[in-house]
């Protein structure tokens, strides 16, 4: 039996815009992925868009029904923004109030503990059209009087607040990769971006610290270890130089209140220093991150480049490393990433070692799967696959612990089978199973190995 220390906390993940849907008459405005949509329906699996999605939006409680039977005892979500303030700024839509005061304290009611995130890729058109989003000093200022907000509504209901989910994925999939709106690639704006949100975290965290006095604010961060090919001097180099970009970026400031000084020089040498002021370094500073989430999929394995890179063409993290397909490496052949499980050790220690041991909690972990249906057997998805992923990784976790990491609880992704971006419903992560044409819901044989899981607090 692995058992985890008493008061560790079970549950799932979801995002507003990927789950709640949009009601006629709802009042919700418009966000980015509304507009791409619109664009380009044909990039989005089975051209199906943001406005129909999980529908918790009308169906909260009976799925918080759901949940219970599931073992929950957290539950993570987020506020859409454009709901609560349609325009991004301005006026609040009272019909949201009511929907996130009801779902939140109902979640409470039934002893599940909300985790609220504030950003989940969901920017309001109205504030990508007129500033530009992240890439806008304006937007920062937006993103705190909106955290305000929020804290002042909900703070007496919601104990447990997340600024951000996976900063490094806004600035990657919007302003290098061409995968989030506005589709742009302008490595000088992405570095602006990334600035910018850290600093909107950080200001948002102020707000929290004058309006929540009993409560505890982090930020959410995809951390993928980078692992180089072999212990050749350059392939440590890649290895060094891409774990800088995909993870002390975001980690470093949030954490520590500052810049990694090799990140900086790099950003120097390609000319793509951000505007900053030293007011502004002086909020990152003071306004750390009381707790951490970790979303945690696969590794990040590199070698030192084989060619030359090109010095004309847009500046990408790859100028220094190759990604490095490692030899008998284990693949979720559904999903088509490395299943690594060690990472999540891996992890756990670099927290403890270099990060002051920072209270954390893993808050996704996952194994999607296309055509899942073909697994169902007698009525239920019987996703075994899935419960040895989470076993395994649950293993390394316990270790981790074991060995004095501060881990507060692990969460999975997801709910409920979710919409995901411009895959839609392609890859299924769900302990409940979404039969999407009817909105009907299932538990999936993982949901109740979960609700086992929880109730003993170990396997």
């Amino acid at each position: 039996m692995i058992n985890f220390p008493e008061g560790f906390f079970w549950g799932s993940s979801i995002s507003a815009e990927q789950s709640e849907s949009r009601v006629k008459n709802d009042n919700k405005g418009l966000t980015t992925w509304d507009k791409y949509y619109e664009l380009e329906p044909y990039k989005f699996h089975n051209n199906i868009g943001p406005d129909k999605t999980t529908g918790i939006y009308e169906q909260y409680i009976s799925d918080i029904e759901l949940l219970k039977k599931t073992g929950h005892t957290v539950f993570r979500t987020s506020i859409s923004w454009a709901r609560l303030i349609p325009n991004g700024t301005g006026e609040i839509n009272q019909k949201a109030v009511e929907f996130y005061k009801d779902y939140f304290t109902k979640l409470k009611e039934n002893g599940i503990e909300p985790i609220v995130n504030l950003y989940h890729f969901d920017t309001p058109l109205k504030l990508e059209e007129e500033f530009g989003g992240f890439a806008s000093k304006k937007v920062v200022d937006a993103f705190s009087q909106y955290a305000k907000t929020c804290f002042e509504l909900f703070g007496d209901i919601v104990k447990k607040w997340v600024t951000f989910n996976e900063p490094i994925v806004s600035v990657e999939m919007g302003y290098l990769k061409q995968y989030h709106y506005p589709l742009e690639v302008d490595s000088k704006k992405a570095v602006q971006v990334a600035y910018n949100i850290a600093l909107a975290s950080a200001k948002a965290i102020r707000e929290f610290k004058n309006i929540v006095k009993d409560g505890q604010i982090g930020i959410i961060l995809n951390l993928t270890p980078a692992y180089p090919r072999s212990n050749n001097l350059y392939d440590l180099k890649a290895a060094e130089i891409a774990e800088l970009f995909a993870n002390n970026s975001f980690l470093d400031p949030a954490v520590k209140g500052q810049y990694d000084k090799r990140l900086i020089d790099i950003i120097k040498k390609h000319d793509l220093l951000p505007e900053y002021t030293q007011e502004e370094l002086n909020i990152i500073s003071q306004n750390k991150v009381d707790i951490l989430g970790i979303n945690y999929y696969q590794p990040l394995r590199v070698a030192a480049r084989a060619s030359l890179p090109n010095p004309d063409a847009p500046f990408m993290p790859e100028y220094y490393y190759d990604y490095y397909s490692m030899p008998g490496r284990r693949m979720n052949p559904h999903r088509g990433w490395e299943i690594y499980p060690k990472g999540l050790y891996d992890i756990s220690k670099n927290i403890k070692e270099n990060y002051n041991n920072i209270p954390w909690f893993v808050a996704e972990n996952g194994m999607g799967v296309e055509g899942e249906e073909k697994y169902r057997v007698d009525g239920m998805i019987q996703d075994d696959y899935r419960i040895e992923f989470f076993k395994e990784h649950l293993e390394w976790l316990h270790k981790g612990i074991q060995e004095g990491s501060n881990c507060m609880g692990y969460i999975v992704w997801t709910t409920i089978d979710c919409w995901s971006w411009m895959n839609a419903y392609k890859n299924r992560y769900g302990l409940i199973e979404l039969e999407y044409d009817t909105q009907i819901r299932r538990i999936k044989k993982s949901g109740y190995w979960f609700n086992e899981l929880s109730k003993n607090n170990g396997f």
